[in-house]
């Protein structure tokens, strides 16, 4: 008996080979082709604040934390939604790809219909302990571990057994991250130095690969697990690392060597994903270059409607951003339209840029293998559409 995946790609062989012939034999338009019917009823979601639906707001005081402050949400939400953005995440516009309703953050939704996201915003791959053991802390307590614990918590009222899981699962997607970034950053942060921070990378990819293991293990079957943005081009570093010397910058007015970090912490995850691939065949572990899918709108931003580097809501500085008065407080500096600008408040970007960088990733070449190899149920997520 033939996979589920083999299956798909023989509908799909069937259905283009179909096409063609109709359309080289006839001048008429040809008639659309219905996609398959979507395999996917859910996703199960971790990360930090990135993929964040809601898990830190409900779980914190929200007047402490800027992202839970006017004028976060402002843009699709029209009110403060618990996302660090002006408006919807990478996980929202995903969900819209596979025709599903956002993810609801796990804190708000115990139950698991429909899925859950466990994200928290600002939350690590290692556990705070690591970095304790190391002589720093890091400002969460919240890590992996824990939303895989919340994760085993939900089990129960999904699935009776490991077959039953299995089933379960067959039809559920799971993103995990982008996670692991945080660990890195918090140390570039603190002007630690490449080498040092390179030490810690093994240990964060094994982080993650654990929990991949793990959620194979109880069934996950299609798992996209995401790559670092171009942090070079962040607003946050940008300010931290300015510098007079132009050497240091490229074409796009990125700090070289942060990018160059990315891409080196980028190919050791593939590498430890491809071993993961080996060990586990029979499941789809899709990697989400969120870096190649980024790096466009740096590099040409006036064709996506772009203006500058500049965070949309920040104040003073080069890059409109001050790590002492960001975004939320009062006497912040708010762009008209965050549409025309890449980065929302220094640190994450504008609803605007995780559309495109969503849709490149979901229609275009920045997944391996393509997720457009599943199915896009939504004809409406047109690519780069405004």
């Amino acid at each position: 008996m033939r996979s589920f995946w083999e299956q798909r790609w023989i509908t799909i062989a069937v259905v283009t080979v179909a096409f063609v012939i109709a359309t080289s034999h006839s001048e008429s338009p040809p008639l659309l082709v219905a996609s398959p019917p979507c395999p996917f009823n859910s996703i199960f979601s971790f990360g930090d604040s990135l993929a964040d639906t809601g898990n830190l707001y409900l779980a914190s005081h929200p007047a402490s934390k800027p992202c839970f402050l006017p004028p976060y949400g402002e843009t699709f939400f029209h009110h403060v939604s618990g996302r660090c953005s002006d408006g919807r995440l990478i996980i929202d516009f995903i969900a819209e790809s596979l025709g599903l309703p956002l993810v609801k953050a796990y804190m708000g939704n115990k139950n698991g219909d429909g899925g859950a996201n466990f994200a928290v915003s600002g939350a690590t791959a290692l556990e705070p302990s690591f970095f304790e053991e190391r002589g720093f802390s890091v400002p969460t307590n919240y890590s992996l571990t824990l939303q895989l614990n919340w994760f085993k918590e939900l089990l129960p009222s999904l699935c009776n057994s490991s077959t039953d899981c299995g089933k379960v699962f067959e039809n559920s997607l799971f993103l995990m991250g982008e996670i692991g970034g945080n660990d890195v950053n918090y140390l570039f942060f603190q002007r630690k130095s490449i080498a040092e921070v390179k030490t810690y990378v093994p240990h964060v990819i094994n982080a993650i690969a654990s929990a991949i293991h793990e959620l194979i293990g109880v069934g996950a079957h299609t798992l996209i697990v995401p790559g670092k943005l171009p942090i070079g081009c962040s607003v946050i570093f940008l300010t931290i690392y300015e510098t007079l010397d132009e050497k240091q910058y490229d074409q796009s007015g990125c700090l070289k060597w942060l990018n160059k970090f990315a891409e080196y912490y980028n190919s050791e995850l593939q590498n430890e994903l491809d071993k993961l691939r080996a060990i586990h065949p029979h499941a789809n572990i899709i990697y989400g270059d969120y870096y190649n899918a980024a790096l466009p709108l740096y590099r040409d931003p006036t064709k996506f409607g772009f203006t500058s580097l500049k965070a949309c809501c920040g104040k003073g500085g080069s890059y409109n951003f001050n790590e002492l008065v960001k975004c939320g407080d009062p006497s912040v500096n708010v762009c008209h339209n965050s549409s025309e600008y890449i980065g929302w408040d220094g640190i994450h970007l504008t609803e605007a840029a995780y559309k495109l960088i969503a849709q490149t990733f979901v229609k275009g070449p920045y997944s391996q293998p393509q997720f457009s190899s599943l199915c896009l149920s939504n004809a409406n997520f047109n690519y780069f559409s405004s």
